[in-house]
């Protein structure tokens, strides 16, 4: 890379341009340009998620006090808070969605490699939702109960590299199982969910097309012992049983046997319950990809944490929505340079470094490297010293 060029423009290189123009063009984005076109409103956004923004006036303060720079950041067009707001209307938020999905593709095959606690040849994933909250005054049509707004992100993610597959966004009313109706599955891979998944109608749909599930059982679970296979009770397991299920409308939607697995964690002495229509692995690893599940709950709450998807420049539902997805997109940008430049920090790490390097110039692999490479002021100082 160009050792002139800004931290930001060889960040922004991981971006598919090809296909960010397909997007653009799809939904006709710059039909109406005004000065501002899509990919200026992506660099001001993304530069306000990796640098911490806190408004679009603040966007505009930070990007306008370095006017000469903006050409070498890629934005062509004039910075203002404006003109961004009309951008965050106008401009359809499946544009970035599209965008974010395209990134996902090429993140996906870089994590392929990464090894599984169990070593495990199949794809094994994670599926679970998270709720942003937001103020009803701002955002009425986010009605969530009485006096509250919210919307979920409901989240697909590879335990390989901690990856999202599939992510959409819903209203905050929608039930989390109605969300599984969106996945499109894929045989021979393991789905991980958590209790609130455990719709059988749809849990019978893994099965016909061939994927397998882990969820835990609802207590008051109806179902009769078909056998029973004998567990290592010193690792914590209490049973593992073939069932059938035995309620009059559960037996109608999933005809088939299931396997339960009970299991009592040793640190925390809780009881877990899982039921999956896996008969091959074994009892302890299917307890220990229920434990994984928590990979989706860290990924949430990094990017809580880290990007700006809490508080909104906008509160219109494209405004939010286009938020959200560019702030995936930086997510997997970071995560694509990791990994495509072999850097040792972490995702967060990175982000850090690049908030306060944005504007360097240098190799981008420099400026995350833990070598120095400033020169030794002191060596031809023309200065006297002040000790001999």
């Amino acid at each position: 890379m160009n050792a002139g060029r800004m931290v930001f423009s060889q960040l922004m290189d991981f971006l598919p341009l090809h296909e960010f123009r397909k997007c653009v063009a799809r939904y006709d984005g710059d039909r109406r340009l005004r000065g501002f076109s899509c990919l200026d409103q992506f660099y001001a956004m993304a530069f306000a998620q990796l640098t911490f923004r806190e408004s679009l006036r603040d966007i505009e303060t930070c990007l306008r006090s370095l006017p000469v720079k903006l050409y070498h950041m890629g934005i062509r067009g004039r910075v203002s808070r404006s003109t961004l707001a009309d951008a965050n209307e106008a401009h359809d938020w499946r544009i970035f969605s599209d965008l974010a999905h395209a990134l996902i593709d090429i993140a996906r095959p870089l994590y392929a490699k990464e090894k599984l606690g169990k070593r495990l040849r199949r794809a094994v994933y994670v599926f679970d939702s998270t709720t942003i909250d937001l103020c009803l005054s701002l955002f009425p049509w986010a009605l969530f109960r009485q006096r509250k707004g919210a919307i979920k992100l409901h989240t697909l993610i590879d335990l390989k590299g901690r990856i999202p597959c599939f992510v959409a966004i819903s209203h905050a009313k929608v039930h989390d199982v109605q969300a599984l109706d969106l996945l499109v599955l894929k045989p021979g891979a393991t789905y991980v969910m958590d209790r609130g998944y455990c719709d059988f109608l749809r849990l019978h749909r893994f099965t016909k097309e061939g994927a397998f599930f882990v969820t835990r059982a609802h207590k008051n679970l109806d179902f009769a012992r078909q056998s029973s296979r004998v567990v290592d009770k010193a690792r914590g397991l209490r049973c593992d049983q073939t069932i059938t299920l035995q309620g009059p409308k559960t037996s109608l939607r999933y005809p088939q046997p299931l396997r339960r697995i009970g299991f009592i964690d040793p640190e925390s002495d809780k009881r877990f319950v899982f039921l999956t229509n896996d008969f091959r692995l074994a009892a302890m690893t299917i307890c220990d990809l229920y434990r994984w599940r928590w990979d989706v709950e860290v990924f949430f709450k990094w990017i809580k944490q880290h990007l700006r998807i809490k508080a909104f420049y906008g509160t219109s539902i494209n405004a939010v929505k286009t938020q959200i997805w560019i702030a995936i997109s930086v997510y997997l940008l970071l995560a694509i340079m990791k990994k495509r430049l072999a850097l040792p920090q972490d995702l967060a790490q990175i982000l850090q470094i690049a908030s306060i390097a944005i504007f360097e110039k240098g190799p981008v692999f420099e400026v995350f490297s833990h070598e120095s490479t400033t020169t030794d002021i002191t060596t031809n100082c023309n200065q006297l010293s002040l000790f001999d």
